[in-house]
């Protein structure tokens, strides 16, 4: 993800709002997937039993009509004979006036298939219906006979209905009258139950779309609070970022500052006093040549004595500027000519010790490491009183490491913390670099670590990286 967004070139700003909001959209948008899968699932279920009650209850109302209407006649059929005509009659009417809401009646065929009762489609009446089908091809009168030879039970087909003339489902009780051999049942069809379901599931669907929109709106809310608290904090985190860009601009300046003050004080302590006295030399070399005094080749040598002087110190600052040795010999040379030349100046005993590294740390890795030791010996010759100094210079799996220890009397904690110029640059060095500065500081003197990372050493020649990680 970060690679793909450093490709777009996108800025701070953008990548923080990305990488908050498009997490966020993904949960969200899987949420509502969750939710709706969940939703429907259980819809489903819940549906398919409320069908399931629904239909039961029609049928139970069904059996219920039967019921009530053999109890109707049951005191006719149950005291008439199997040829009695007239009570034949007699129940055939009862039955035929048995109509009820829009729709519902009562319809009786004899087990020859002939139809015997049926005041909603009088047509039917006396008319052999044996192989009678519905549309889809579901049988009827035959499937309602053999229900009412087996006693009772249920069957559904398509039916015309009366109120609206259209096919639509239907679902029959028929009880058999096995003396008179007749199917007696009627029906109730169940599109009130197709309609009440299929307006359950539109509240279902409506509720999910419900759910999905408070989703959507609280997940652009949470957008807008993510887009709202990135600009917040893009804006402070701007004002820190100017802040810490006027106080490093600042501190530039004083480093500036600082070096152009030591070099002027070094200039006028040193060149400028030896050129004084090479001046007054050859004035009094130039008086002595004009009295004829034998002493003025004295003099002479004296001025000469001077300016190779004022050479050396004119080396000794541009050293201190810009070491050739650093850029022509490496590290280690650098090193060695810098800690000889603060033996000498200084007279503190100061040894150096390091492997053979031949020019393998990059130039990056070579000005840093130097400046720091640099810097580490100036506060050593100003601050701690010591008169010993240990530096090492080692390679590592990890990468290099410098390492100044003395035997002064360490650091003061308020300055510690304060965190003078001189280690602030220290730290500032290894931060460009992706390194480490350590400072362990006591009563018995001062360790300075400063470690660069594997990536600012070079492999040595004709290899590739992996042969040397541990030189």
């Amino acid at each position: 993800m970060p690679a793909i967004l450093d490709r777009l070139h996108l800025t701070y700003g953008q990548k923080l709002f990305l990488l908050a909001s498009v997490p966020l959209t993904l949960s969200a948008a899987s949420i509502a997937l969750v939710v709706a899968w969940q939703s429907n699932a259980m819809a489903t279920r819940e549906i398919h039993a409320l069908e399931t009650q629904l239909i039961e209850t029609k049928m139970q109302e069904l059996r219920n009509y039967v019921t009530q209407a053999r109890n109707g006649f049951y005191f006719i059929y149950g005291s008439a004979a199997p040829d009695d005509a007239d009570a034949k009659t007699q129940v055939a009417q009862i039955l035929a006036a048995m109509i009820y809401g829009e729709d519902g009646s009562f319809f009786v065929y004899d087990y020859d298939g002939t139809n015997l009762v049926s005041p909603r489609r009088t047509e039917m009446i006396g008319k052999d219906w044996s192989g009678l089908t519905d549309p889809e091809g579901t049988p009827i009168t035959d499937r309602l006979i053999e229900i009412a030879r087996a006693g009772s039970g249920y069957h559904d087909y398509l039916w015309p209905k009366p109120s609206t003339g259209e096919e639509a489902r239907m679902i029959s009780f028929v009880l058999g009258f096995q003396d008179w051999q007749w199917a007696v049942g009627t029906g109730v069809w169940i599109d009130d139950i197709t309609r009440e379901i299929a307006a359950a599931r539109a509240g279902v669907e409506a509720q999910v779309r419900h759910t999905f929109l408070y989703i959507g709106g609280i997940t652009l809310t949470a957008l807008l609070m993510v887009s709202f608290s990135g600009l917040m904090m893009n804006l402070r985190e701007r004002r820190l970022v100017d802040a810490k860009l006027k106080e490093l601009t600042q501190r530039v300046f004083d480093a500036q500052e600082e070096e152009r003050g030591r070099v002027a004080r070094e200039l006028h302590d040193g060149i400028s006093q030896i050129l004084v006295g090479v001046k007054y030399t050859l004035d009094i070399a130039r008086r002595r040549l004009s009295a004829g005094d034998a002493r003025a080749g004295e003099a002479l040598a004296r001025g000469q004595e001077n300016l190779s002087g004022a050479i050396q110190e004119v080396r000794r600052i541009s050293r201190d500027l810009r070491p050739g040795t650093l850029d022509d010999l490496g590290l280690g040379p650098a090193l060695k000519a810098l800690t000889e030349e603060f033996h000498t100046r200084t007279g503190i005993d100061t040894c150096f010790d390091t492997v053979v590294f031949r020019n393998r740390i990059d130039q990056e890795g070579r000005i840093a490491l130097y400046r720091i030791a640099q810097e580490a010996l100036t506060n050593v010759d100003r601050h701690a009183g010591a008169t010993r100094v240990d530096i090492d210079l080692r390679g590592h799996r990890r990468g290099c490491t410098l390492r100044i220890a003395d035997n002064g009397c360490g650091i003061d904690r308020d300055t510690q913390d304060r965190r003078g110029i001189g280690l602030r640059n220290m730290q500032e060095r290894m931060d460009q670099l992706g390194g480490a500065l350590r400072v362990l500081s006591s009563r018995e003197g001062t360790v300075i670590e400063a470690e660069i990372p594997l990536s600012h050493l070079l492999p040595p020649e004709g290899s590739m990286p992996s042969a040397w990680p541990g030189t």
